[in-house]
């Protein structure tokens, strides 16, 4: 499923270039804030995300309901995915500044060559969260994970509070549902974060 990396690639890009082109008004993001507000109180409606166990760079077996107890993001991605690299920095401030408070990014990398593009990347972007290696057998219980980057958000009783953000997504998005789930007052990001693509998401494409 994952040895098409250009296929993969593009359409993560045309994802990306989708999202940013989209107009972003207050009261738009208010809208989805109050919607995420709404899905994340219907807790009768919410499914258990699929335990698994996979095994860190240290190569520690770790499980997800490892983690019950705690909010989780968890990020399907690949070192050659551009609008990952993107994502990658947030992740690293949302865990810096929640960590604390009960929060962890769990990252699951789609790469088929392993651990030997995975620890290079993970020490050049100083990645501050656990990176496991995934597998096709992972991606199917999560519905395939056709697109990288496909990111869930589960509450602390190992159930999903979202839908899947599948693409690049929008900081504030990721904000929101993160907050809501924490209790803790809600905040936007800086607008500068949402810059224009980099040159690097079409470099990776053509990989």
């Amino acid at each position: 499923m994952y040895s098409s990396k250009l296929a993969i690639s593009l359409a993560c890009v045309a994802t990306a270039a989708l999202v940013l082109s989209c107009s972003r008004t207050t009261a738009s993001n208010s809208a989805h804030t109050q919607e995420s507000i709404q899905s994340a109180k219907t807790l009768k409606d919410r499914k258990p995300a699929p335990d698994f166990t996979l095994t860190d760079a240290g190569g520690q077996y770790v499980k997800l309901s490892d983690y019950k107890g705690k909010v989780v993001l968890l990020n399907f991605w690949a070192t050659w995915c551009g609008p990952c690299t993107l994502e990658i920095p947030w992740f690293e401030q949302f865990e810096q500044q929640y960590k604390s408070k009960g929060f962890e990014v769990v990252g699951v990398s789609m790469d088929e060559d392993g651990w030997g593009v995975i620890k290079p990347y993970i020490a050049e972007h100083k990645v501050n969260y656990r990176i496991l290696l995934g597998n096709d057998t992972v991606g199917q219980l999560y519905g395939g994970v056709d697109s990288l980057p496909t990111t869930f958000i589960i509450d602390r009783e190992g159930r999903f509070a979202f839908p899947p953000h599948v693409g690049l997504a929008d900081k504030n998005e990721y904000l929101n549902e993160i907050q809501t789930l924490l209790g803790v007052p809600q905040t936007n990001a800086s607008l500068h974060l949402l810059r224009p693509l980099p040159a690097v998401i079409f470099a990776g494409a053509a990989k």
